[in-house]
């Protein structure tokens, strides 16, 4: 946790900062004390970015609320796992958004990934990018990561900055966003360029061939949808 207390550190004012460590004492000594502070992180420590390079409107980016969350939530020791479904169902987004960042720090096991589920299947950018870090890389299994993969790129997270790739891409994860390509080409539609980084580890020759004979379609938006994909492609996208 080191880290998280640096960036604070050097991210917050002294009264912020005092008001964080003394919300971790009141919850070292009263765990009950997380239901009321948790909620209040980001009025007390700010909500800019953890990152002062980081853009706002990075989904990806933590908060400084987040890194408080996740303070609060690690001074629960052994006993957050009895606070995590409550926080999680009466938290607001960002209070959700913290909780969900916080998983890789605390000791629940797989057992918080109802939490992560239920994250990942609302069209919030923020909360199914913050469900999918380095606690979901580690418990998804193949065919529920890839369906997050694809989910992020049809609601418009950004892939390159997932904590699993390219490293957990497989022969099925580049066949699925091969076909959402092909889909979303013969809808005379654009994908975001960064797709073909995770296609071309394991490449579909079939989905590939069909996006290629958009090229020649009697409809002249699926064969510049189908140019403009391709273009991207032979760029090589974004590893």
């Amino acid at each position: 946790m080191s880290d998280l207390w640096g960036a604070l550190e050097e991210r917050v004012s002294p009264d912020a900062l005092a008001w964080v460590r003394e919300s971790v004492a009141a919850i070292e000594a009263d765990p009950g004390a997380v239901r009321t502070r948790f909620p209040m992180a980001g009025r007390k420590a700010g909500r800019a970015p953890l990152d002062p390079d980081a853009s706002p409107d990075d989904v990806h980016a933590w908060t400084v609320d987040d890194a408080a969350r996740a303070l609060l939530l690690v001074a629960l020791g052994d006993g957050v796992e009895a606070e995590l479904a409550d926080l999680y169902r009466f938290g607001d987004a960002a209070e959700r958004r913290g909780l969900l960042r916080a998983l890789p720090y605390l000791p629940v096991g797989d057992r918080a990934m109802g939490i992560v589920d239920d994250a990942i299947r609302t069209n919030d950018t923020r909360l199914v990018a913050a469900a999918l870090g380095p606690y979901a890389t580690a418990h998804l299994d193949d065919a529920a990561y890839d369906q997050a993969v694809l989910k992020c790129v049809f609601i418009g997270v950004p892939i390159a900055p997932l904590d699993g790739l390219p490293a957990r891409a497989t022969a099925e994860t580049a066949r699925m966003l091969a076909a959402f390509v092909h889909e979303r080409v013969a809808a005379g539609r654009d994908v975001p360029a960064e797709v073909w980084g995770v296609i071309d580890r394991h490449p579909p020759a079939e989905e590939l061939a069909a996006i290629d004979a958009e090229r020649g379609s009697e409809f002249a938006d699926r064969r510049e949808a189908a140019e403009r994909a391709l273009a991207h492609h032979h760029q090589g996208g974004v590893a």
